[in-house]
């Protein structure tokens, strides 16, 4: 008897040993750029950085409004009263991923991993992309740190002690910046960008450490062939953490989840492989012939048969697949160099020109042919589901006039004056618009509409292709003229899309290059003061400061459309983090036959 029951536990064990693994699989519609979150400012590489790195707190998964938790932190930050300082406690018994780097050793997470974390984005020998954004927090003796290195052409100094970010002991981090901060919180949830990274990887790895992401998080990378396959696996060193959510009580969806997850260790998946598939029509048959389980931001394209009607279509309902729609807390935006020599500018014509550029854009035509009906036209630049937006503002951002643009193209002197057809610039020389964008169907589509709209006022214009992260590399460096692409927001502050127009942020998050003292004051009061009417008055003036300079022409709030097999059970699409896979299961007996 001992020796069957001996070798049903064999076999019992043999059995869990041979289950396969749980697998998600899906394709992002951009490449990534790359992992390490000092050099990043993309989505689809913020997506994948999370899921490997840890910041102090993060975002309840299901709670909707939103609510900030600790993750690696023990307890809520505590701050001064104004909102300048803020000191975290680290929970002890939290390791890293093991690493050659750490030469067989396990490696435990503390306060200074943090600081070391954030002085790398001032560390002007990283030329992170970030850097401006975090430098507007103004930690005190961060921004001084780095102009030491660049003034004195030297290392930066990550040795030497600043009071705006250090470690008071092991497992106590403080945060001092010189202005108040009331939602500085979120600035510590954001894992995509501040996620804890050890020094001795860093610096055991040096200019490949991006494709050695080493955290503290629930996955590690296994595979990555650049802009091609991403494979994650789970991090067999994870912590114990289970699923807990606070979804709202009259959320039914949340509530249920929280039924069937709750206690349940994290992460439940074994492994994501992730395929960059640029083109809409292979990456939606990827997922209409079941090759993924999981299609993101499905294309405009294929709205129309994935949902006719505004229903999933009979023959994926019988599959059991769903959809998952909301209004993204984002846009779609078309820059104006404002340092180029025909589109920028802060005289009356140059205004002009940009005005009438975008009253002559045909949002309705965009939204209903390309994006079929996805989306509704931007009124502001302040995103959705952010403090400062307010869905009944309305605006000359939203119109598609080409009268009242052609009159003002006639009264600041754009004017045909060879009677060829296109008009010339206010001084009699050539004006020709020249727009950067992608080689992608919808892309192209996007380019015949803008060229229609443009012929039809008389302006000439010229495309330039290349791909979205060389496009992205000359907008930073002030090298196209115009380019559209898309912002989403990380937090629920609405301040932080201002980061596009502040003239601190130029080459960075500003890629307009809009310089204007007046709109950068604004700003930093935006940001210091607590949310309340004062607040909500001051994000009206900054909305219609935008909209008369035109620095952006901001285009459209899309309806994000995902869907998934029922094998992936949990789902629930995040509203500004980017974290959700170890939320997620694999149930295989769903799978499509």
């Amino acid at each position: 008897m001992k020796r069957l029951i001996a070798f049903a536990v064999c076999l019992a064990a043999g059995a869990a040993v041979a289950a396969p693994p749980k697998v998600l699989r899906y394709a992002f519609e951009v490449a990534e750029t790359s992992l390490d979150p000092v050099k990043v400012d993309d989505l689809y590489s913020r997506t994948l950085t999370p899921h490997i790195f840890e910041a102090p707190y993060k975002y309840d998964h299901l709670a909707r409004p939103i609510k900030v938790k600790p993750n690696t932190a023990d307890g809520m930050p505590q701050h001064s009263a104004d909102f300048r300082t803020w000191t975290v406690k680290i929970k002890p018994g939290i390791y890293f991923q093991d690493d050659p780097a750490f030469k067989g050793h396990k490696r435990e997470l503390v306060a200074q991993d943090y600081v070391y974390t954030y002085k790398r984005f001032a560390d002007p020998a990283n030329k992170s992309p970030i850097w401006a954004g975090l430098a507007e927090d103004k930690f005190v003796g961060l921004a001084e740190l780095r102009q030491r290195a660049i003034d004195q052409r030297k290392p930066f100094e990550y040795d030497r002690e600043v009071e705006g970010v250090r470690a008071l002991d092991r497992y106590t981090l403080q945060f001092k910046v010189e202005e108040p901060r009331p939602r500085f919180i979120e600035n510590i949830a954001g894992a995509d960008l501040f996620g804890a990274q050890a020094r001795e990887v860093v610096e055991f790895y040096g200019d490949q450490i991006d494709a050695h992401p080493v955290g503290t998080g629930p996955f590690k990378l296994a595979q990555w062939r650049r802009s091609s396959l991403i494979v994650l696996e789970r991090n067999p060193e994870y912590r114990e953490l289970v699923y807990d959510a606070e979804p709202a009580p009259d959320d039914a969806e949340g509530q249920a989840l929280v039924a069937r997850f709750k206690g349940r260790r994290l992460p439940m998946i074994d492994r994501v492989e992730i395929s960059i598939i640029t083109e809409q029509q292979p990456r939606w048959l990827a997922f209409a012939g079941a090759e993924a389980d999981f299609i993101e931001r499905l294309g405009p394209e294929f709205f129309n048969v994935a949902m006719p009607g505004g229903k999933v279509a009979p023959n994926l309902k019988k599959k059991g697949v769903r959809a998952y729609q909301q209004i993204e807390p984002g846009v779609t935006l078309q820059l104006f160099n404002m340092d180029d020599p025909v589109v920028g500018g802060y005289t009356p014509e140059r205004i002009a020109l940009r005005r009438a550029i975008g009253l002559g854009m045909d949002l309705m035509t965009e939204i209903r042919l390309i994006r079929n009906g996805q989306g509704v036209p931007t009124q502001s630049p302040i995103l959705p589901h952010t403090s400062g937006y307010d869905p009944k503002f309305k605006s000359e951002m939203g119109d598609y006039d080409p009268a009242r643009a052609k009159a003002l193209l006639d009264l600041y002197g754009y004017l045909d004056r060879d009677g060829d057809g296109w008009r010339e610039q206010p001084d009699g020389s050539p004006l020709v618009l020249r727009m950067a964008t992608q080689p992608t169907q919808r892309d192209r589509s996007l380019a015949e509409l803008l060229k229609k709209n443009m012929d039809a006022l008389g302006l000439r214009i010229s495309f330039e292709f290349a791909q979205w992260p060389e496009n992205m590399k000359a907008a930073r460096a002030g090298k196209l003229s115009m380019w559209s692409l898309g912002n989403s927001a990380a937090g629920s502050d609405g301040s932080g899309i201002l980061s596009r127009l502040d003239s601190r942020q130029v080459g960075a998050q500003n890629i307009a290059r809009f310089r204007f003292q007046a709109f950068d004051t604004l700003v930093e009061r935006i940001r210091v003061i607590e949310d309340g009417p004062e607040r909500e008055a001051l994000f009206l003036q900054a909305k219609r400061m935008a909209i008369a300079y035109m620095p952006y022409k901001f285009r459209v709030n899309r309806v994000l459309t995902d869907m998934a097999y029922p094998r992936l059970v949990g789902y629930r699409r995040p509203v500004f983090w980017q974290e959700w896979w170890h939320y997620v299961d694999i149930d295989d007996s769903q799978a499509p036959k």
